[in-house]
């Protein structure tokens, strides 16, 4: 199994404890109790209860044909070792991991890596990609790049997968480990836009950066110099080495990049000494089995020499790209999870408002809105904006609103009773707050992201396997809800910092041709419309969705990951059509859009992974060597970019 794969297993588990209503539960209530409902709703409800004919005959009264903003051509889903974008638009390989970043830079060499070379390099499996211009132009910026983590398996000759029982990390050393350490964390790269139309890296910009898993990083906010972060190496609880598993993020208006630790509760080895008081904490971020040898290297990840150094981690990085010398700060008032991006809307009031995701299944939905307001004027007056504010975690009810409740120290249950004896502990153990104040439990949140123009936010949830067993088909392999849905959410006056929100399912993913499925696309959405397991998301300047993938089981479905348009206005609400389609093995994320629609970049994760634990993959035999497609060359993540021929918008 892939470390992807294994990752989802074993987010299938869960480690929410609490008996908060989940997801799926306030939306059958609510389907219950509403006598009337309208659009994707009245859809929504009626394919749960009556099957696809039913669906269809709501949809043809509830849809007008080709009522939708998108014109391209879809492309025919399937599954090969190469990518595919809508006709009449061209897709190039950007940066390719292995891509020399500085002139001294050595060529990427699959057969003699080094860590030295590794952080000269372009790192593994990009995730969140932003563009951030350089005097407001729409065709020469910064492209703010995560690299979340890394397949040993099809990175090193020779080694295969590691974190099996059997393998045990047998064949893992500390050369290998530091080449892993190496290619996480992000990069700072200047791209240009020339005459022909093209896209292409600045080599000798003085704005390129390389962060890694060891860059030396500020810890801030309220958590920063508490006990529980504090270690040998750190007696102050101030400074951290690095940031790991970098999912999604976001932008700010400062022109800062915010990139979001997600699942770094893989990468500690060891056990807690007995009765250590971070037991509780840890087994609730799911710490205890490690997908890296890191810490049979490097005591800083054995929780048996450095018990709090997880405590490190977990938590959103601003980071100045503009600056190659600053240092990253881990903004600790976000507050601590398996964060799945961060992006943000500037609200009517100046506040700067983040949304952010937990991404396990039965977590929660966050935002966090600043104290301080947003001066356009003064850059430096922004830096630290995100130090101080409200975190709010989403309570869904099930008449259609719902309530954001304030992560507070000494507010409700948040206190030293509940084990709370600061607003440290609370931010420390986000989840556990989140657990007491009766969030509602949702089905793996990822990307959560606001329209500026309509104030509506739309949050992907990529599935829970766990909702019986039902449903099962072969075209529906796991559980319910396999495929998962979205949440569109709307403050309360347009105003992001109101504690009061409606929301309705806009989309309930899969196929529909399948009854069993219950998904709710308009029908006006082909066979090659539909998509399952939304992950990350784009809104373009005309305020349009574009939804990233991760998890379309090729075996299963037919079917690879890829990036769909989904129509959310009009008589098309609810339409979704394919514009591309990524190779074998790979998932999409980060898309990301120009000021101007023209060029739009995405992130291609994992390419030549399996999605079937009985045929593994290996450098010597992955499932594509995309994008080389050369004897000897391994797969390579890398961001391309697409632009539509001749110049003009995308989509």
């Amino acid at each position: 199994m892939s470390r992807s794969a294994g990752t989802e297993a074993e987010r299938d588990l869960g480690c929410n404890p609490t008996p908060n209503a989940t997801m799926g539960e306030i939306i059958a209530a609510r389907f219950s109790r509403r006598d009337l409902m309208k659009g994707a709703m009245a859809v929504a409800a009626i394919s749960a209860t009556v099957g696809t004919q039913a669906l269809q005959r709501a949809q043809a009264q509830t849809r007008a044909p080709g009522a939708t903003r998108f014109t391209f051509g879809e492309i025919e889903a399937g599954v090969d070792e190469t990518h595919h974008v809508a006709q009449g638009y061209d897709a190039d390989v950007l940066l390719r991991w292995g891509d020399p970043l500085f002139p001294d830079a050595p060529a990427f060499d699959p057969q003699n890596q080094s860590a030295e070379a590794q952080a000269r390099q372009f790192g593994y499996n990009s995730d969140f990609v932003g563009f951030i211009p350089i005097g407001n132009a729409a065709d020469h910026g910064l492209l703010v790049v995560n690299h979340e983590y890394t397949n040993e398996e099809l990175m090193f000759p020779g080694v295969g997968i590691q974190d099996s029982k059997d393998a045990n990390f047998s064949k893992m050393t500390p050369a290998l480990v530091a080449i892993e350490m190496a290619a996480h964390g992000g990069a700072v790269v200047e791209v240009r836009r020339g005459a022909d139309g093209k896209w292409s890296h600045v080599m000798g910009s003085r704005y390129t950066r390389r962060i890694t898993a060891d860059t030396p990083m500020e810890i801030t906010g309220a958590a920063a110099g508490s006990d529980r972060i504090k270690t040998a190496a750190d007696p102050t609880g101030r400074r951290v080495l690095g940031t790991v598993n970098n999912c999604a993020g976001g932008v700010t208006p400062w022109g800062t990049w915010l990139s979001a630790e997600e699942n770094f509760n893989g990468y500690f080895w060891g056990k807690l000494p007995e009765g250590h008081r971070e037991a509780g904490n840890y087994k609730r971020y799911g710490i205890g089995s490690p997908a890296y040898a890191w810490g049979k290297f490097h005591d800083r990840f054995d929780m048996s020499k450095e018990p709090n150094e997880a405590n490190r981690f977990g938590w959103v990085v601003e980071i100045d790209p503009f600056d190659p010398n600053s240092v990253p700060r881990k903004r600790t008032a976000l507050g601590r999870t398996k964060h799945e991006g961060a992006a943000g809307i500037v609200n009517r009031d100046g506040r700067y408002v983040i949304y952010l995701g937990d991404d396990e299944r039965f977590d929660y939905v966050y935002k966090f809105v600043t104290a301080g307001r947003v001066d356009p004027a003064n850059r430096a007056a922004n830096l630290n904006l995100l130090d101080e504010g409200t975190l709010y975690v989403a309570r869904y009810d099930a008449n259609g609103t719902g309530e954001w409740l304030p992560l507070v120290h000494g507010q409700g249950p948040l206190n030293a009773a509940n084990g709370f004896a600061s607003q440290a502990d609370v931010l420390i153990e986000t989840r556990r707050a989140g657990d007491v104040l009766g969030a509602t439990k949702m089905d793996r949140p990822e990307d959560v992201e606001a329209d500026p123009r309509t104030h509506r936010v739309y949050v992907m949830l990529t599935n829970n396997t766990r909702r019986g067993d039902e449903q099962v088909d072969p075209a529906n392999p796991r559980a319910r809800n396999a495929f998962g849905h979205i949440i569109e959410m709307k403050p309360e006056g347009d105003d992001h910092a109101s504690t009061r929100f409606t929301w309705e399912v806009l989309v309930k993913c899969g196929d529909p041709s399948v009854a069993a499925v219950g998904a709710t696309f308009s029908s006006e959405t082909t066979k090659n419309g539909w998509f399952g397991m939304p992950d990350n998301c784009a809104i373009d300047s005309q305020g349009r969705l574009w939804i990233a993938t991760d998890g379309n089981n090729a075996k299963a479905t037919g079917r690879a990951d890829g990036l769909w348009a989904l129509e959310t206005e009009g008589e098309g609400r609810g339409t979704s059509r394919h514009f591309f389609r990524v190779p074998a093995g790979a998932e999409l994320c980060g898309p990301c859009f120009t000021p101007d629609d023209a060029s739009l970049f995405a992130a291609i994760q994992h390419p030549g992974e399996s999605d079937d634990d009985k045929v593994p993959v290996s450098f010597e035999n992955p499932a594509t060597r995309w994008p080389d497609f050369k004897p000897g060359i391994p797969p390579r993540p890398s961001v391309v970019v697409i632009t539509r021929k001749g110049g003009g918008r995308i989509g």
